[in-house]
């Protein structure tokens, strides 16, 4: 688990910014994003939709909240929600690999999390966010976090760090 994995300014237009320079990078290269949010319940898509002109590189969302619409919709399998529990690496890789299957785009981005103020574990304190981020079934990168701050903080670290991670993805 990674401690310390705050961003710097993950104020709303901070978000804005980095949603339009994924954007570029997409556009730049002929791909599409298609992302898989669970704690973030929407933000990455408001943030990426705020583009102007952003259906040309912005695939589609998935809002999958309980564990049920994660297997529905993304194929997570219910084995590794049970043995994992959906705020893990492994339910985010799934995340991630169900969103781009389910959709045409080449790039997808995973994010399952607590935000709190509840529901949080000594395991799993409150602040655990679990991300994944996945180019053209090549290249499947995971990671967790652990953010501090309120339930609002949480989620707009969270989406920062999605942006974020795109841009490195798509850099390598």
């Amino acid at each position: 688990m990674s401690i310390g994995c705050v961003q710097p300014d993950d104020n709303e237009h901070v978000i804005i910014r980095l949603a339009a320079k994924v954007g570029e990078s997409l556009q730049q290269r002929g791909l599409l994003l298609v992302s898989a949010e669970s704690c973030t319940g929407g933000w990455l898509g408001q943030a990426v939709t705020a583009i102007a002109g952003s259906s040309a590189w912005y695939e589609r969302g998935f809002i999958t909240y309980s564990n049920l619409s994660k297997n529905e919709l993304l194929n997570v399998s219910l084995d590794t929600l049970r043995e994992y529990g959906a705020v893990s690496e492994e339910t985010a890789r799934d995340m991630a690999i169900g969103a781009r299957k389910n959709s045409r785009a080449h790039v997808s981005v995973a994010i399952t999390g607590i935000a709190g103020p509840d529901g949080g574990s000594k395991a799993k304190p409150v602040g655990t966010v679990c991300f994944a981020w996945l180019l053209n079934n090549d290249v499947l990168i995971s990671k967790t976090c652990v953010f501090k701050g309120d339930r609002e903080s949480i989620r707009r670290q969270s989406v920062t760090k999605a942006l974020n991670g795109i841009l490195d993805l798509l850099s390598k």
